[in-house]
């Protein structure tokens, strides 16, 4: 199960207004499950993603990307478990515009309004057969409290699905801000990376839609990893419907988008590490923090080498304090002129490494105390430096491989 993770039941989450969902089993890779998700907009919804960076990216991001770009007010999402449609050339192209075209006839819009996504196997064509069949189920079940059923219809390896609700207040308004996300496995960023959906009735011009949904994915998805690999599917979209009774935030100064942003940057933080606590086979939720860096980057080096180590990731899952393997992750890192004299490391509450070695104080069995927590906080002090990252991680297990090596069967 999902390491300390309970996912949120239907009444926790909260409709947003001028957003409707509805979910089919379109038996797009097996029968009887929900598979196929549409996500409906009412007519002035503003819309903002970050998508991939992997050069074999899907043809659903291809096509997200030229929509978005087109300049038309998006009027819905669609999207489809079991295949990623990645690696599919022209034909995957046609396929995801023929589903784009479908929805559109539907509900009465145009193709480029429509913003399709994909997920599950690369490199197999897109049954868009089943989708276009599965597509006026999914219209039909078109309601606002439909989040609950959405979350688990966007799963694959996925044990359990990811939502989250939360309200603040914005110059006497309540603001709502929902959201979903599924990733489990292929889980590295190059942006963000899964499949995540957030919307907000907050009032935002477009730019500040953008600005705000970049800063969450910085700080959320894109400092996680499970295995290292960045997904061809990867997408992270922000829909603001502007329903809230309030004024427009024109503003990215002003208090009240700060406070918009931090909110949205809750709800993505919580989405992004509940994707790590469902890592594939993860028995051991882990948080890296670096700590007195020359700059951003380079601690997100230092980090990003401790929790992606495949022999890290397994030390922790065996609850073995074999941490030396830390210490060479930080060496291998990529900083040419770091002092290793001057490196701390800490795993939890414990002193493991100083002055380019073991620390005097440090016993073994200290170290095997905090391997066995279920939740783990490796810090790193570089003292070269004031600036900070943190990214988090999970340990690899056996049924890591078992999952990965039965992927299509």
């Amino acid at each position: 199960m999902p390491v300390n993770f309970t996912p949120a039941t239907p009444d926790q989450l909260l409709p947003v207004a001028g957003v409707t969902l509805g979910v089919a089993e379109a038996g797009i890779k097996k029968a009887e499950r929900k598979d196929l998700t549409v996500i409906a907009l009412d007519e002035g919804a503003r819309v903002a993603g970050v998508f991939t960076k992997n050069r074999f990216c899907a043809a659903p991001v291809l096509v997200c990307k030229e929509h978005l770009a087109s300049g038309q007010s998006i009027r819905a999402l669609v999207v489809n478990t079991g295949n990623a449609n990645a690696g599919t050339g022209e034909d995957g192209l046609a396929r995801t515009r023929k589903t784009c075209a479908e929805l559109a006839a539907l509900l009465g819009c145009e193709a480029g309004q429509v913003l399709p996504f994909s997920t599950g196997v690369i490199m197999e064509p897109l049954p868009v057969d089943k989708i276009v069949a599965g597509l006026p189920a999914c219209v039909a079940d078109l309601k606002a409290e439909n989040w609950h059923n959405a979350a688990q219809a966007i799963m694959t390896t996925d044990i359990v699905h990811k939502a989250i609700s939360r309200q603040v207040d914005i110059g006497g308004a309540t603001v709502t801000i929902t959201g979903i996300a599924k990733g489990s496995g292929m889980i590295h960023p190059n942006m963000a990376t899964m499949l995540g959906y957030v919307a907000t009735d907050a009032k935002l011009g477009q730019d500040l839609v953008e600005a705000a949904l970049r800063h969450a994915a910085d700080r959320s998805f894109n400092r996680i990893t499970v295995d290292g690999d960045t997904s061809t599917n990867d997408s992270f979209m922000l829909i603001a419907t502007g329903k809230a009774d309030m004024p427009e935030i024109t503003h990215a100064n002003s208090a009240e988008f700060e406070a918009f942003r931090d909110a949205l940057t809750e709800v993505a933080a919580h989405l992004a590490q509940a994707i790590v606590r469902d890592g594939e086979g993860a028995t051991k939720f882990i948080t890296v923090e670096v700590n007195g860096g020359g700059d951003g980057e380079e601690c997100a080096k230092v980090a990003y080498a401790i929790a992606r180590s495949p022999l890290v990731k397994t030390a922790f899952f065996a609850s073995d304090p074999n941490l030396g393997r830390i210490q060479a992750a930080i060496g291998y890192a990529g900083i040419d002129d770091l002092d290793v004299s001057k490196v701390q490391l800490y795993l939890g509450d414990v002193l493991v490494s100083e002055n380019g070695g073991r620390a005097a104080s440090y016993r073994e069995e200290d170290g095997q105390r905090v391997m066995k927590e279920p939740e783990i906080r490796v810090r790193v002090e570089l003292n070269r430096g004031r600036a900070s990252t943190t990214v988090w991680t999970c340990d690899f297990s056996y049924d890591y491989v078992r999952i990965n090596a039965d992927y299509r069967s």
